[in-house]
């Protein structure tokens, strides 16, 4: 039985989304790994969106909170507001009350990924906050450390990322995923997805 990776994510202007879509790759690179991409709810109406002038969202399906359930491991993903998650992503999260309950997500491994406006945007206060989301579901937080190599002490080109997790810096909204984030992106999704077998098949 192949083991399910889930990239769950929430992207307004596609920076988060290009991530994700690399961090599957970097899962279904993985042999004997499922690798899907999720999107939580939007929490804006139609109007706010495009006084905001957000693009519209992808064909990735949405999912509800008790389809996490199915998974064994899970790489989530969001922009940053002001050195937090998104208030979409933290909703759906909000939502997870009776999987917390059961813990039928305690034991999964989960790391997470993100995209700030700026390099102080909050790039790892993001990733350490969201963890208490992790913790309280018994979930093991899966860092990528510093097994990018050297691609971690990137110095003449900015680069977004830490050993918390891959990630990209938006600017204005112009700047897009350089390919040095990108490569982050999907080793991060190779890497958890090495895990996730390893701790399915020590415990089929």
């Amino acid at each position: 039985m192949a083991t399910k990776v889930y990239i769950v994510y929430y992207s307004m202007y596609g920076h988060v989304e290009k991530l994700a879509e690399e961090i599957k790759k970097g899962a279904a690179s993985v042999e004997g790994v499922e690798a899907t991409l999720w999107q939580v709810p939007e929490t804006l109406q139609d109007e706010v969106l495009g006084k905001m002038s957000a693009p519209p969202k992808s064909d990735a399906p949405i999912i509800t909170p008790n389809e996490l359930a199915d998974a064994d491991g899970f790489v989530f993903g969001f922009p940053t507001r002001f050195g937090m998650m998104a208030a979409q992503f933290k909703a759906f999260l909000d939502a997870t009350g009776g999987l917390w309950r059961t813990q039928q997500l305690a034991g999964k491994p989960a790391g997470i990924f993100y995209s700030t406006g700026s390099q102080g945007g909050g790039q790892e206060t993001t990733a350490l906050t969201a963890i208490t989301q992790l913790v309280h579901h018994g979930m093991i937080f899966v860092p990528i450390g510093y097994t990018f190599g050297a691609g971690m002490f990137e110095m003449e080109n900015i680069k977004g990322g830490s050993p918390y997790g891959a990630g990209t810096f938006a600017g204005d909204g112009s700047r897009q995923p350089t390919k040095l984030e990108l490569e982050q992106a999907f080793h991060q999704g190779k890497y958890i997805a090495t895990i996730t077998k390893k701790l399915k098949g020590a415990t089929a």
